[in-house]
């Protein structure tokens, strides 16, 4: 079964104040998750992302098309109970503390009264933050807000969680925090669907990726997939620095640390390359092909000029 089905979603807005004008901010999308994977949504800021979230979510109302979440109509009361939600800048009331915050949510979820103190300690010590429950979120660094924030969209085990920009702001240990329990979540069968512009984070966390900009889709694809294909170019590394006016003069980007040199070349141009290095009497350590990078797929998505789907 599918956990998310997009079919034809989309939002058109009004702006201006006399003479209303049509803003496409997202054009129809088709979109499909299947259950238990981790589905990053990539693109710039003010690509259409926190749209799509807010209309799966029910906080806006499409123009049109439809959803189903879990196999059911995504607008269903029963749906909200087997999903969680962290948007992109929660507000958490300064004064309480995150077990109160914790047991507030949970309430809302509708977790059963004798069973609220159990999962909020549960929820605690997943996110690393047992023995804080205590203490005052104004008193949380922005990385422990954020652990807070995915403690209260997991508190009432639903199964599929929907997680907006979740490592925006966050430093490396932050992020890299994040990214930990994102992938605990789905070692418990979980499906996570996650907005960032972090393309490293994607990389890192996702079966599947889809790069949208402009409110359009512009391609969707397997991140092992895109990860092994080959970006038509080669790494040469020697040694000797002879030959690295040689090569620069070629037009290469050379980089040399100490006698130890290497460069970026493409695959027709190897021999060449090669050729030019024993000239300058270098040691050739190692020619390796340069993979495909997730950003690689991200900038070709973008300089598109239509939607197209690459892989499912």
């Amino acid at each position: 079964m599918a956990a998310i089905e997009i079919l034809g979603l989309h939002k058109t807005y009004l702006t201006g104040f006399w003479r209303k004008r049509p803003k496409i901010a997202l054009h129809p999308l088709d979109l499909t998750v299947p259950d238990g994977e981790v589905f990053g949504f990539l693109g710039p800021n003010g690509a259409g992302k926190t749209t799509t979230l807010k209309l799966l979510m029910g906080l806006i109302s499409p123009t049109g098309g439809s959803a189903r979440i879990l196999g059911q109509d995504w607008r269903d009361p029963r749906v909200k109970a087997q999903i969680g939600f962290l948007p992109e800048q929660p507000y958490f009331y300064d004064y309480l503390t995150a077990a109160e915050l914790l047991n507030y949510y949970a309430q809302l979820s509708g977790v059963a009264a004798g069973d609220r103190g159990r999962r909020v300690e549960a929820a605690l010590e997943r996110v690393g933050l047992s023995g804080q429950g205590r203490m005052q979120l104004r008193k949380f660094s922005k990385g422990m807000l954020q652990r807070v924030g995915i403690a209260q969209a997991v508190i009432h085990d639903p199964k599929l969680v929907f997680l907006d920009e979740p490592m925006s702001g966050l430093d490396p240990i932050g992020r890299r925090e994040v990214r930990d329990l994102i992938q605990s979540l789905k070692d418990d069968g979980k499906t996570v669907f996650f907005s960032t512009h972090i393309l490293s984070d994607a990389e890192a966390l996702c079966d599947r990726v889809a790069v949208i900009n402009g409110g359009q889709v512009r391609g969707v694809g397997v991140v092992q997939d895109l990860l092994s294909r080959f970006s038509g170019k080669v790494e040469v590394i020697w040694d000797g620095s002879l030959a690295l006016s040689a090569l620069s003069s070629m037009g290469y980007q050379v980089h040399a640390t100490g006698d130890t040199v290497r460069a970026t070349v493409p695959q027709l141009e190897l021999d060449a390359a090669i050729d030019a290095i024993r000239r300058a009497h270098g040691r050739l350590l190692s020619v390796t092909p340069v993979r495909a990078s997730l950003e690689d797929f991200f900038l070709e998505k973008l300089a598109g000029n239509s939607p197209a789907e690459v892989a499912r």
